[in-house]
C-alpha cells in the first residue's frame, strides 16, 4: 500500500483527494500522536496552524483547526504565511506542533497539509506513518473545559519579520530587488521585510486573490522576473513559490541563477565568515556536477542525501552542519531555521552583493553548470523504477558511455505520479540523447 505521505507531507487535488474530512481525520490523529507528551504531563497541547492563500485553504484549514480543538488541542491560526514562518513560530511559541496547509509550487487546484514536530522540524516517517495509520480511529473524545481553544494570532508575521532581521549579517542598502511573490504566501511579509533591511523593492506577483498562486509567476514561472529585473535595471531577482520554503533567482542581465549556485555563493559567504560548519555542504543527488567541482576548488566538502529538503535537514542536524538545500530552491540555514526559507535566501543573497560591492553574475560564477536535462515520464509504475532489469541495464550501458564525463539519475517523484530521468553530460545535445532514449526505455518497461 502507498503511503499517504510523500517527501513534502499530504498533497493532491483539493476537495477530491485533500478533502474535509480527511484533512479533519489527520488533525485528530496529529492531536493524538504529536501532542501525546503534553497530555502525559498533564497538559493541553498546542499548535500553530497556517496556510498559503489558495482558497481552498480556507476550507481546509478551518477543518484542520477544528479536528485539532476537538482532540483537546488549544490551536493559534496564524493565517497566510510561508511555510518556513509556521515552522518558525512552532519553535517560537513552544508549540508542541505546526500545521501548514500548502501545496508548494502545484497550481491553484491542488492542496497539502504538512506537520512540524516541536521546535519547527519535519517529522520523520515512522511518525508520519503513526499519524496515517490512525486517521478514522475510534477515541475518547474531550468534553467541557478539556476541549481545545482557537486563537486568533496575527502578530505571527511581525515576529517573522523580527526574526529575518536579526538573522542578516547586515543591511541591504544600494541594492535593487524584484521580487516575485508568486500570488503566494510571501507576498506581504516578504516585500515588508527586504525593504525594513533597506533594499529598494519592486513586486511583482504579489496580489493573491486565493485563484492566482502560481499562475504564471514564482519560481517555476520566472518569464515575468527576467522581464521586471532588466527592464528595472535591478541588481538582482528573487522568486518564490507559493508557500515561500523555495527560491531562484536572476541577475542584473536576466540570467537565471538556480539553487546550486545559490547553495556555491552562500557555501562561500559563510565560509569567509567561519560559520560554514565543517567546511561542508549538504546537498541532494539532484545537484549538478558543477556545484561539486566548484566546492572542491574552493576546499569545502559536499555530502549528498536523497531528494527532499527533509532528508537534507536530517543529515545537517545529525552531523551538525550549517548549510544544505536543493538544486530547485529549497535552501536550509541550520543556524536561522529548521526548513527552506525562500525569504531568508534571498535576503543572505541580497546581503552577500551589498558587502561585497560585487554583481551577482559575479557572485554565481563561483560554480560553472554542467548541461543538465531533465525530463518527467508520466502513466508508468513508478514503483519498479528501481529494480526492473531492463531499466537498470540501459542506465549502466549509458553511465559507461559517459566514461565518468556526466552522470544519469532516475528516481520516482515524492510528490507526483511520475519518473524523473536527468542526465548531466559534457554538451546539452549528448545529455539530452542519453535522456530521450531512457525515457523510451522507461515507458516501454514500465508501461501501466
Amino acid at each position: 500500500m502507498a503511503r499517504l505521505f510523500g517527501t513534502d507531507g499530504v498533497r493532491g487535488l483539493a476537495n477530491v483527494d485533500i478533502t474535509v474530512e480527511l484533512a479533519l481525520g489527520l488533525a485528530v490523529s496529529a492531536a493524538h500522536v504529536l501532542g501525546r507528551d503534553a497530555v502525559a504531563a498533564g497538559r493541553k497541547p498546542k499548535a500553530v496552524v497556517g496556510r498559503d492563500p489558495r482558497a481552498s485553504g480556507e476550507f481546509l484549514s478551518a477543518a484542520v483547526i477544528a479536528g485539532l480543538a476537538s482532540a483537546g488541542v488549544d490551536v493559534h491560526d496564524v493565517g497566510v504565511l510561508p511555510t518556513p514562518a509556521v515552522a518558525f513560530l512552532t519553535a517560537d511559541m513552544d508549540a508542541h506542533f505546526g500545521v501548514m496547509l500548502s501545496a508548494s509550487h502545484n497550481a491553484m487546484p491542488d492542496n497539502g497539509i504538512k506537520f512540524f514536530a516541536a521546535g519547527g522540524h519535519k517529522l520523520a516517517d515512522a511518525v508520519e506513518d503513526e499519524i496515517a495509520a490512525g486517521v478514522g480511529r475510534e477515541w475518547d473524545r474531550p468534553t467541557g473545559a478539556q476541549v481545545g481553544r482557537v486563537h486568533t494570532n496575527r502578530a505571527g508575521q511581525a515576529r517573522y519579520v523580527a526574526h529575518l532581521l536579526a538573522a542578516l549579517p547586515g543591511r541591504l542598502d544600494g541594492v535593487k530587488v524584484v521580487l516575485d511573490a508568486a500570488h503566494g504566501a510571501a507576498s506581504a511579509v516578504s516585500p515588508e521585510v527586504f525593504r525594513l533591511a533597506g533594499a529598494e523593492v519592486i513586486e511583482i506577483g504579489a496580489e493573491p486573490d486565493g485563484l492566482n498562486i502560481n499562475d504564471g509567476y514564482g519560481s517555476t514561472h520566472l518569464d515575468h522576473l527576467v522581464t521586471a529585473v532588466v527592464a528595472k535595471g535591478a541588481d538582482l531577482g528573487i522568486a518564490h513559490d507559493g508557500d515561500a520554503d523555495r527560491c531562484l533567482a536572476v541577475d542584473a542581465d536576466g540570467t537565471v541563477v538556480d539553487g546550486d549556485q545559490i547553495m556555491g555563493i552562500l557555501a562561500v559567504a559563510l565560509k569567509e565568515r567561519g560559520r560554514l560548519a565543517g567546511n561542508t555542504l549538504v546537498a541532494t543527488v539532484m545537484s549538478n556536477l558543477g556545484l561539486h567541482k566548484a566546492m572542491e576548488r574552493e576546499g569545502i566538502s559536499v555530502v549528498q542525501t536523497a531528494v527532499g529538503d527533509r532528508y537534507v535537514l536530517e543529515r545537517m542536524r545529525a552531523d551538525g552542519y550549517s548549510l544544505g538545500g536543493e538544486q530547485s530552491g529549497h535552501v536550509i540555514l541550520l543556524d536561522h531555521g529548521t526548513t527552506g526559507d525562500g525569504v531568508l535566501t534571498g535576503l543572505m543573497l541580497a546581503a552577500r552583493i551589498a558587502q561585497t560591492g560585487r554583481t551577482f553574475a559575479d557572485l554565481a560564477a563561483v560554480m560553472t553548470r554542467m548541461p543538465q536535462v531533465l525530463l518527467n515520464v508520466r502513466g508508468v509504475d513508478t514503483s519498479r523504477v528501481d529494480s526492473d532489469s531492463g531499466v537498470l541495464e540501459a542506465v549502466a550501458a549509458e553511465e559507461a558511455a559517459l566514461a565518468g564525463a556526466g552522470r544519469v539519475l532516475l528516481r520516482k517523484s515524492g510528490t507526483e505520479p511520475l519518473v524523473r530521468v536527468m542526465v548531466e553530460a559534457e554538451t546539452p545535445d549528448q545529455a539530452e540523447g542519453v535522456a530521450t532514449r531512457l525515457v523510451d526505455v522507461v515507458r516501454q518497461r514500465l508501461a501501466v
